[in-house]
């Protein structure tokens, strides 16, 4: 372990005593011990997850970030990694896999197909942006991404885990841990429960000019 990690900026440790005791705060402790240990969820969509193969093989050693435990079950992994095309047919199970994944947890999407869209963004069966359903922390462009671009949004990740307050995450405040996402309805098309007012207002709205022009 390295010190500096942990070590609060501007307080004077004596130099015999530099390796012997730390000065830090809660929350910089915590953030350091689950920054070290994320475990993404082992699955990918389409070539991105080529991309994210490539990322854990020897050449590239994410045992330095505390990432190489890829795990096959959501109840062990705090960090999914949206990699590759998703269609409208992949999101309900997207969603569920999250709400199966214990708190904290955070969501990465890599490449330009989970992020917008990609290339197939005006297709029928493409979601525009895994963002759609999901609470994304990262995004990591390309077409597909390099695997030192997904270790850049790894180290953001990091970075963003180490602003974090035990105060002021949602796991540690009063009420549910986690609220559970709607799993999206496919039918004709995908259709988001959390927008079904929205809809029926719409419908409505479209309903009542189409009398009034009649």
């Amino acid at each position: 372990m390295n010190p500096k990690d942990i070590n609060l900026p501007g307080y004077e440790i004596p130099e015999e005593l530099k390796h012997v005791i730390a000065i830090t705060a809660l929350d910089r402790l915590y953030n350091w011990g689950r920054r070290s240990s994320v475990w993404p969820l082992m699955f990918g969509l389409a070539c991105c997850a080529i991309e994210m193969i490539a990322t854990q093989a020897a050449r590239y050693d994410l045992a330095r970030f505390g990432m190489e435990v890829m795990r096959p079950t959501p109840r062990q992994a705090d960090l999914m990694i949206v990699a590759g095309t998703v269609t409208k047919k992949m999101v309900p199970a997207i969603v569920r896999l999250y709400n199966q994944m214990p708190e904290p947890k955070y969501v990465l999407a890599m490449g330009a197909c989970a992020s917008s869209g990609g290339p197939f963004k005006e297709g029928y069966n493409v979601v525009a942006g895994i963002d759609k359903f999901l609470p994304v922390d990262v995004y990591v462009p390309g077409c597909p991404p390099t695997p030192q671009a997904l270790i850049n949004g790894l180290i953001l990740l990091q970075k963003k885990i180490d602003k974090e307050s035990i105060k002021q995450v949602r796991w540690y405040r009063k009420g549910p841990d986690s609220v559970a996402i709607p799993i999206p309805v496919l039918g004709p098309d995908l259709i988001d429960t959390r927008r079904i007012p929205d809809i029926k207002a719409h419908t409505l709205s479209s309903t009542s000019k189409t009398d009034d022009q009649s």
